[in-house]
């Protein structure tokens, strides 16, 4: 029998598939217990992840307590939300309306219906509880600088704090960049022209570490972890020009930092369901990405966190259609995903399963264990280069259980028809 055979077999033997209830209630109940459960993504662009990752949460909310959404998404735009279904001062009136805030690309990344269906969702079931009880929605991403800065600016003016005037300075040391990161990294990083320092003094001016019975509009909430976006913003730009590894590292513990003060501000019995591309919630460990000095949300959580406190979920697909761009900010496109290369994990599914399965992964034999290319593909997708978008994975060790869909679709964006490739 040869190893990929034995592999096949393996996999079989573990499959349950998705179409008998058993393989989500089991998934539920295994994750149940978690204070964090990572649901993963093998592209950003793709239905089939959102809506069972959809349902999952769902019942992780509703059986089992969670009080939290943390997203891939930038903190200002995901608070739109947060507002909208908790009835927040300043909501929206409908949930396209609290998307539309996503506005910078990859819009369709958050604006898509799949993701609205969710948030009416949640806005309903908000309705009849208290606020203590409501679900939350938070972005964890540390793109949002010059946004960020402006939601700072609003929220001293607004609270008559004392430090809007140092505020106002600070940001003044970005001016000249006009909103535009890359710019505002060259400068910073070849010509020493930065602003870290204003920010990080602004950062400990409102590092305010209030409880949700404290601050029961999150406004403070709001403003700490822009000012923390301040800060690790400046830092990302600056290290994006010259140290990809830096940046990647810089990003990642933002967002796990981000989910520990949501974590807490929530209080100790506060459970979270993260939506993450499975590049940031599978354990870095278990791919090329260690030995090239980087770490990931999903490394971090398990580090920081206590043993058990953590599950992780991927998810892949062996062929169908995405959405994605060509280049960073060209059209978004309905593209054809190709079926998974001979030997990786989509294809080795695919011979195990050939339909839509979940695999719980903790006791998967040695032969599971080893090194496999595992599908990657970002908001940037070429299809021709598709032998480039496999991270080699030891998958029972990047995750604790994980999802194959066997033929996927391409996600619903809100504004506008899809244009196929």
């Amino acid at each position: 029998m040869t190893k990929s055979t034995e592999r096949i077999e393996a996999l079989r033997k573990l499959a349950v598939p998705l179409k008998e209830k058993a393989a989500l209630d089991d998934l539920v109940k295994a994750a149940s217990t978690a204070r964090c459960v990572l649901l993963g993504e093998a592209s950003h662009g793709t239905s089939e992840f959102y809506t069972l990752r959809a349902e999952l949460t769902k019942r992780l909310i509703t059986e089992h307590g969670c009080r939290i959404i943390a997203v891939e998404g930038d903190w200002p735009s995901c608070f739109s939300v947060n507002r909208y279904i908790k009835g927040l001062p300043g909501a929206a009136g409908s949930a396209a309306e609290a998307l539309a805030a996503f506005d910078r690309w990859p819009e369709w990344m958050w604006a898509n219906h799949e993701i609205g269906d969710l948030v009416e969702w949640l806005k309903a079931h908000n309705a009849s509880l208290p606020p203590e009880r409501q679900v939350g929605f938070y972005g964890l991403d540390v793109y949002s600088l010059w946004e960020s800065m402006d939601e700072i600016l609003q929220y001293l003016e607004r609270t008559g704090s004392p430090n809007v005037e140092e505020a106002r300075a600070a940001f003044e040391c970005f001016e000249p960049f006009g909103g535009e990161g890359q710019s505002y990294g060259i400068s910073a990083s070849l010509f020493g022209e930065g602003c870290e320092d204003e920010v990080v003094a602004l950062l400990a001016k409102l590092r305010t570490e209030r409880t949700r019975s404290e601050d029961p509009q999150e406004e403070a909430l709001d403003a700490e972890i822009n000012a923390l976006v301040a800060v690790d913003g400046e830092r990302y730009y600056r290290a994006m020009i010259t140290h990809d590894a830096e940046s990647w590292n810089i990003r990642d513990r933002h967002m796990t930092e981000v989910l520990h003060r949501i974590l807490n501000f929530h209080g100790p019995d506060a459970k979270a369901v993260v939506w993450e591309h499975n590049t940031h919630i599978g354990d870095a460990r278990a791919t090329d990405m260690f030995t090239d000095g980087m770490v990931n949300v999903g490394q971090l959580a398990r580090e920081q966190l206590a043993p058990g406190e953590v599950y992780a979920i991927g998810f892949g697909t062996h062929r169908g259609k995405v959405m994605a761009g060509t280049s960073w900010g060209s059209p978004a496109q309905v593209m054809d995903v190709p079926q998974g290369i001979s030997g990786s994990w989509e294809d080795l599914l695919h011979h195990a399963a050939g339909e839509d399965c979940v695999l719980e992964l903790k006791d998967a034999p040695a032969v599971l264990r080893e090194t496999i290319g595992h599908r990657a593909i970002g908001v940037v997708y070429r299809p021709a280069h598709e032998r480039g978008n496999y991270v080699p994975s030891r998958l029972p060790d990047r995750y604790d259980a994980f999802v194959h869909v066997e033929v996927s679709q391409a996600v619903r964006p809100l504004a506008g028809e899809p244009v196929f490739a």
